[in-house]
């Protein structure tokens, strides 16, 4: 269905840039219309021949066709890592000049040597070529709906849950924040009355809080029941729903444990909140901050927390460069982050899965394509920052840093160890391929790193 869509498309491109006779005025005609398809950047195509986006859709269309005999061409012709890697720099540098016949030509070769099934190379440089072809493109434009289509809810979520099973990127971040939630819970249990109030800022599926609903269950009895409320943050009324379903319906098989799920739409004041007294009150950041993008977001954020006097605060996000705000220094820093990605998926899957394929599909090509795509100033941008950036944000607003436990990095490990299948692990002080996990901040911080490149960081806080 979408190479039927795609040749239905590449007809209507041809329309716009062939000629076969008919004279000026017809040519004009023509012009006029690929200059309503083709003209996201009106003054950069002046002199851009259409040609040149219909070669490279064509491209785009033949690379998709033949992605499976994709690898062993690019082998016979002899194009290697490094002039896939010099195009798709020269193909960016050139977008982020407005140079776009030049972007288009290097996307045009590019497209010839990557593939969406060759190997984990192929597969990252062919979303950052498909990024990169639909900043080119108008988004009136049918071809940058076509490159740029979303996978529905249901592709979604089942590319998350995929990614979730396999991998330990997510995983490592929910269980080292769950285990320190756990932690405070247990330092304050003479005195909170058995409860505990999870406020979660973005819950996203709930699939943090099955693990610490069973170690909560661990430590109740039939006569000192545990009593846990989570809060959760959810980008509409639907996802809350279900999630709030499934929490509620895996809790019922605990009866030592009380439960209870309050769902707030993202954005929403933090007012309301239904508190027990006495109650250990934690606050999970896991992968939030990085999307308010704007700086007096993140501090109101804070300010509201503080407020709030919880016992913890769980901070985890993926670790970048200091916000870098140009498209290129973005391009580069993406780039290196996904790459990572890409390539950390071959511990887990082979290159044929089809798990693996939908997660680099509907997960992780869809964020390489929506980074790309972000206006400079575009409040949905997120921004990735170095440890120690937000550690001076979090020191700024009241916060102080706390020692992770050794159980915390015990888990840890032995996640990896679970989760590692072919290549070696690596812990302190190691180098070589494959993941790693590592103190840092003098214990106050874990990272989860993949071969050089460091993926995430968790860290604690508490009120001063």
């Amino acid at each position: 269905m979408e190479d039927i869509e795609e040749e239905e498309l590449l007809n209507l491109s041809l329309a716009t840039v062939t000629d076969s006779g008919g004279g000026d005025m017809k040519r004009k005609r023509k012009r006029s219309r690929a200059d309503h398809v083709f003209n996201p950047l009106m003054n950069s195509y002046e002199g851009c021949s259409e040609a040149k986006i219909y070669r490279l859709l064509q491209m785009r269309e033949q690379m998709i066709k033949l992605d499976h005999k994709k690898k062993a061409a690019v082998e016979e012709t002899g194009k290697g890592l490094h002039l896939i890697h010099l195009l798709l720099i020269a193909a960016a540098t050139a977008a982020d000049e407005n140079n776009v016949g030049s972007a288009l030509e290097n996307l045009t070769e590019l497209y010839q040597s990557v593939s969406f099934t060759g190997d984990s190379v192929q597969r990252v440089v062919a979303y950052f070529a498909d990024g990169l072809a639909a900043r080119l493109l108008t988004k009136k434009s049918p071809f940058y709906d076509m490159i740029m289509k979303e996978p529905t809810s249901e592709e979604e979520f089942l590319a998350f849950t995929d990614l979730y099973r396999v991998s330990p990127y997510y995983q490592l971040a929910h269980f080292t924040a769950n285990q320190t939630i756990l932690e405070a819970y247990e330092k304050e249990e003479d005195n909170n009355n058995s409860a505990l109030h999870v406020i979660d800022f973005d819950v996203s599926y709930g699939f943090q809080w099955p693990s610490l609903i069973q170690s909560l269950s661990e430590k109740a009895s039939s006569g000192n029941r545990i009593s846990l409320r989570v809060t959760g943050f959810g980008k509409s009324a639907e996802e809350l729903q279900e999630t709030e379903s499934r929490l509620v319906s895996f809790a019922k098989g605990f009866r030592n444990l009380v439960f209870e799920f309050q769902g707030l739409l993202r954005g929403s004041k933090l007012i309301n909140l239904r508190k027990k007294k006495n109650e250990t009150v934690a606050v999970n950041l896991v992968f939030h901050l990085n999307t308010l993008n704007d700086s007096l977001k993140i501090s109101d954020t804070l300010k509201s927390i503080h407020s709030l006097n919880p016992s913890i605060v769980v901070l985890v996000e993926q670790e970048g460069s200091r916000s870098p705000r140009s498209f290129l220094s973005r391009f580069m820093e993406s780039l290196h982050y996904f790459a990572a990605m890409f390539d950390s998926l071959d511990d887990f899957l082979p290159l044929e899965s089809s798990e693996r394929l939908s997660i680099e599909k509907n997960h992780l090509g869809k964020e390489i394509k929506s980074m790309l795509n972000y206006d400079k100033d575009d409040a949905n941008c997120p921004r990735y920052d170095k440890m120690e950036t937000w550690k001076g944000r979090m020191e700024g607003h009241g916060f102080a840093g706390l020692k992770l436990s050794s159980k915390s990095l015990i888990q840890a490990k032995l996640l990896l160890k679970i989760r590692t299948h072919y290549c070696p692990l690596q812990f302190d002080g190691e180098s070589g391929g494959g993941f790693k996990v590592f103190e840092r901040d003098d214990g106050k911080a874990i990272s989860l790193g993949w071969q050089d490149r460091c993926l995430i960081t968790a860290s604690a806080w508490h009120c001063v």
